[in-house]
């Protein structure tokens, strides 16, 4: 009889395994009067509220990556809120208009951080989230903001920036101001991320007594977690690669970052 009993939970369990889905919604809100056009994506068989993370795009905008790299998130225990940096969920397919979008934020402090925090407000008031464990991760450009964000003093547990543009607009931290434990995850040979910005970058973290870490991969370039940066690298004549070793230790080393710093 135990036996049978066991065999039926297994296969009841089974069955709540497979029914069990990862759930992404999109999610309309406002910085100001201009709309914002997110996505909050979680898994909907865990229990009780868990820690949140708030994801920026690359400056193509909201693309098919980022979307696959927030179902990752989920699947690994978090409530993951991809944040429409642009507006009405804006993207570029060419890199004239990735750069004016990307530019028009990053030209003016005030609407960076508006807009980030805008999006972590949506995540926090989410039922699944513990709004005092949320932390935040970037890729490319939303690397650059993340980066900032934490820079500024934002509440942040934990920002991690892969291929992370480190193009600083918000003034150098005071001691003590810094929250947001930081790991950034570079390719070695990314000729957009100069060695003076790292020296800066450093030196400004180091001065305000920061937890921080780089780590940067030999060999890598920009975007190299994107499976589709070689095909738009190629296509846009730009140091622009995928490269599979490097993701998944970075990804690796994020998965620690993160469970180490939001998953108390």
């Amino acid at each position: 009889m135990r036996t049978i009993m066991a065999g039926a939970l297994s296969i009841l369990a089974m069955v709540a395994d497979a029914n069990a889905a990862i759930k992404e919604e999109p999610v309309t809100y406002a910085d100001g009067e201009t709309t914002m056009k997110g996505f909050i994506v979680y898994d909907d068989a865990v229990n009780g509220k868990r820690p949140g993370i708030v994801m920026v795009h690359e400056w193509w905008g909201i693309t098919k990556h980022i979307h696959n790299e927030a179902q990752k998130f989920a699947q690994q225990g978090y409530t993951a809120f991809i944040a429409d940096m642009y507006g009405d969920a804006k993207t570029a397919d060419n890199p004239k208009d990735a750069g004016a979008l990307s530019s028009s934020v990053m030209k003016s402090p005030t609407v960076m951080e508006s807009r980030f925090n805008a999006a972590k407000a949506q995540l926090a008031k989410h039922a699944s989230v513990a709004p005092q464990r949320i932390g935040a991760v970037g890729y490319c450009f939303g690397g650059a903001v993340v980066l900032n964000m934490a820079r500024a003093g934002t509440d942040l547990a934990a920002v991690a920036g892969f291929h992370a543009s480190l193009g600083l607009n918000t003034p150098a931290p005071s001691p003590g101001t810094v929250k947001a434990k930081i790991l950034v995850l570079n390719g070695a040979d990314d000729p957009f991320v100069k060695r003076e910005q790292y020296d800066v970058f450093k030196k400004d973290l180091d001065a305000a007594k920061a937890d921080y870490r780089v780590i940067e991969y030999p060999g890598a370039v920009h975007a190299f977690t994107n499976p589709e940066a070689t095909a738009l690298g190629q296509k846009f004549n730009l140091p622009l690669k995928y490269d599979a070793q490097a993701d998944q230790e970075a990804k690796a080393e994020a998965a620690k970052f993160f469970a180490a710093n939001l998953q108390k």
